[in-house]
């Protein structure tokens, strides 16, 4: 839902599981390379945003998570279930969109979550679902109550300036019971600033030609305004506008590298 993705997908790997009631779900199997290694040209051709981030119908992308010093930690598999059209109630304005069923795998290839995702593509911007932000594991004390989520979706400009900085995006949780609010739970990317690019960068899936985005992607509980519990991490996103994002680095509260996740492949689809 557009309100409005973890997209971003950026944490490390034991903080971003989602809820074990969503592994009943169906999320395609790790399917083969579609190149047979890193291509030589720079992908960058412009965006169509009929197919957001170039995705199309039924196609999969597989995103590989590892450690700092290069050890697997698990993959992020997102297949496309549908696209989608929609106009303003002026009819002046059209939204492109893409489904898609987001799973991820720990190391020995087990399914720990599932998700569904809604990206999207109006005028000259894509946007990601908040939703992919949020830490599902933060509501575990918070079980049996009532969830009301408010996703913002990520926005994600065509044609990114450097040194341009980027809204805000995520998701918020208000929990409550029958008769009372308990707390407000969020994940935010926040501080996001185009800080270099174009520059090439090389991943198993191919060459693209990414704009480099550092972010502060916060996590908080909020019982009361006198108590907040919150964590930081700083995430560099390497974007491309005609496929998104590329390849992402998590940084730990002591600055150092804690993880990556870098797309491998990208196969299938059927054009519309």
């Amino acid at each position: 839902m557009l309100a409005l993705p973890s997209l971003r997908f950026m944490y490390p790997l034991a903080l971003a599981l989602l809820s074990a009631s969503a592994a009943g779900a169906q999320v395609a199997q790790k399917a083969p390379d579609s190149l047979a290694g890193p291509t030589t040209a720079t992908t960058s051709a412009a965006p169509d945003c009929a197919h957001p981030f170039g995705l199309k119908d039924n196609m999969e992308r597989v995103y590989r998570i590892t450690t700092a010093d290069g050890k697997a930690a698990g993959e992020l598999r997102m297949r496309v279930v549908s696209l989608g059209t929609k106009m303003n109630k002026k009819k002046t304005v059209e939204t492109h969109t893409a489904l898609l069923k987001s799973g991820l795998y720990d190391s020995k290839n087990r399914l720990q979550s599932m998700q569904d995702l809604t990206f999207a593509c109006r005028s000259d911007t894509s946007y990601t679902d908040g939703m992919a932000e949020f830490k599902p594991e933060s509501l575990r004390s918070f079980r049996d109550r009532k969830l009301l989520y408010a996703p913002v979706a990520l926005a994600w400009p065509h044609q990114p300036k450097v040194g341009a900085q980027l809204p805000d995006g995520g998701s918020q949780v208000q929990v409550s019971s029958s008769v009372v609010d308990i707390a407000k739970v969020s994940s935010f990317a926040r501080k996001r600033k185009v800080v270099s690019g174009p520059e090439s960068v090389t991943t198993p899936a191919g060459t693209f030609s990414c704009y480099k985005v550092e972010s502060e992607h916060e996590d908080a509980t909020t019982a009361r305004k006198d108590m907040v519990i919150r964590s930081a991490n700083r995430v560099v996103d390497y974007y491309s506008p005609a496929v998104g994002i590329v390849k992402t680095e998590v940084y730990g509260k002591n600055g150092k590298l804690a993880q990556i996740r870098t797309l491998v492949s990208s196969s299938g689809g059927v054009g519309r």
